[in-house]
């Protein structure tokens, strides 16, 4: 566990580099007392026992339990909401591996530390394996750590030790721990620091230009600016119009382009959520007619940033794409009729509670069924379907109904999964209503999947994602480069099809 001593040291930070809260009654150093956190851990576990459908799905119930209780054992006398959420429920939802049952801080925190820069170590990494590489500095003024060197060490722990540690808080599906590198390698100073402190020097192992391994201390990063100094602020710019946010945020989500010099469409999608809406219907419907008008032959499609969403707009997509008849699921069902007697700690727990009486059923097996998703079969799309040579880029961040479109594509003749394996689990993961609970003391949140989903012609349960076709690793050059090696040698492989052809 995390030594108590480091987190009033970060606190403290948090709290010199901007004291304008705008939640004017919140306090991030507050302390809970024992009882206080006691009674939110116990009220997680009831529920987690009682509602969570896959609660015992790769961890043994007698296992589960000892995770209970050992991190029961390690509330201490008082604790900040920081310390209870890292100390206590980081390590918990891990040990579920579950990769939608995980924990975040409350709104509170969210909005206080939305606008503070605070003190970390000052390293971005890329880690692969057990290998870490510099990607960016924050001591701008360090002359010797630069982009691209490896990291061997950081105070005395070796590479391989620390990413075993640091994986021990961070969710997964079953075995498929591909996420937590992209994870972490996406902000590794936050995951360390929150993890193992901060400290004011950190020693870290590297490797030089030479390959000779070294040693170097170095300062933590510290934001803090001289706060009695008045600074002339810039002028604010005026606002953009809703209309243009809306529609740059709507860019964020999908995008596509036409790569004529290999006569291939490049489409984006980084959600299925909500978020996209109509849009995301529209985009789709819109990118696959232009694809058919210009006679596209091939088609890239980057998933790689797509942590899944509406299985609706995932099972649309898989529509333009396969070329067989599907079901999203073989099996979807819960192990509770309803939220209740939880549902006040639960997001729109009452009026989910409603919709569960139409949508599911008990079955003779005893559990309540999402039986519109076990029996409604899929019809490829007959208007602008592509069926050209099609490559679909996946890694880690790869999850949920991005998973269930994997698995219902993967193996057709014409579709390459090119990358590296999916986050979300091949044979099934939980899903389909994943409502926050919200902890009554500390108001910290843990996500809690209703339903267990069984993928349609699912493989054997063995924890793992969906493997790609084209296995595409990241490396060291590549990093050193800033390249998009999975991009390139899909590229490649196209452009060097064509010229077979023209041979």
């Amino acid at each position: 566990m995390i030594k108590k001593f480091f987190f009033p040291l970060l606190t403290a930070f948090i709290f010199f580099t901007g004291c304008a809260v705008s939640n004017k009654n919140y306090n991030p150093n507050k302390k809970y007392t024992r009882q206080e956190l006691q009674e939110d851990y116990s009220l997680l576990r009831n529920i987690l026992e009682k509602k969570h459908p896959a609660l015992y799905w790769y961890t043994p119930k007698d296992s589960m339990n000892f995770y209970f209780d050992s991190c029961y054992n390690a509330i201490a006398d008082s604790m900040t909401e920081l310390q209870f959420g890292w100390q206590v429920l980081a390590p918990l939802t891990h040990n579920i591996h579950c990769g939608h049952t995980s924990f975040s801080m409350s709104n509170h925190w969210n909005k206080y530390i939305s606008d503070k820069i605070t003190p970390s170590f000052p390293l971005f990494l890329k880690v692969m394996g057990d290998t870490m590489v510099v990607t960016g500095n924050l001591n701008h003024k360090d002359s010797v750590i630069k982009k691209g060197m490896l990291i061997n060490s950081i105070n005395g722990i070796r590479n391989h030790e620390m990413i075993r540690q640091m994986f021990q808080y961070l969710p997964l599906d079953g075995y498929s721990d591909n996420v937590n590198y992209v994870r972490i390698s996406g902000n590794f100073p936050y995951y360390h620091r929150n993890i193992f402190g901060i400290y004011k020097n950190y020693r870290v192992g590297y490797t030089d230009s030479s390959g000779v391994e070294k040693t170097i201390l170095l300062p933590m990063f510290n934001p803090v600016i001289d706060t009695f100094v008045r600074r002339r602020k810039p002028p604010m710019e005026p606002k953009p119009p809703r209309s243009q946010l809306n529609k740059e945020r709507r860019e964020s989500y999908r995008s596509m382009e036409i790569d004529s010099t290999i006569n291939t469409a490049v489409i984006t999608l980084n959600t299925f959520s909500n978020g996209g809406g109509r849009h995301l219907r529209s985009f789709m419907r819109r990118s696959f007619k232009k694809i058919k008008k210009q006679q596209v032959k091939n088609c890239i499609l980057d998933l790689r940033s797509n942590g899944g969403g509406d299985i609706n707009m995932s099972a649309l997509l898989t529509k333009y794409l396969r070329n067989a008849p599907f079901k999203v699921v073989d099996t979807a069902y819960a192990v509770a009729k309803s939220f209740g007697p939880y549902s006040k700690y639960i997001h729109q727990g009452l009026l989910s509670n409603i919709g569960l009486l139409f949508i599911s059923k008990k079955k003779k097996d005893g559990n309540i069924h999402f039986g519109y998703w076990e029996r409604h079969w899929f019809q490829p799309k007959t208007k602008n379907h592509f069926d050209g040579q099609t490559y679909v880029l996946i890694n880690g961040p790869s999850f949920s109904a991005t998973t269930i479109f994997c698995n219902a594509v993967k193996g057709q003749s014409n579709i390459t999964l090119a990358g590296e394996e999916t986050g979300g689990g091949w044979y099934g993961n939980s899903g389909l209503l994943i409502p926050d609970i919200t902890l009554p003391n500390t108001k910290l949140k843990v996500r809690l999947p209703f339903f267990k989903i069984v993928q349609f012609n699912h493989t054997i349960k063995n924890g793992r994602g969906v493997p790609p076709d084209l296995f595409i690793a990241p490396t060291v050059d590549g990093v050193r480069r800033s390249a998009d090696r999975k991009m390139e040698i899909v590229k490649s492989l196209i452009k060097s099809s064509q010229q077979i052809k023209q041979e």
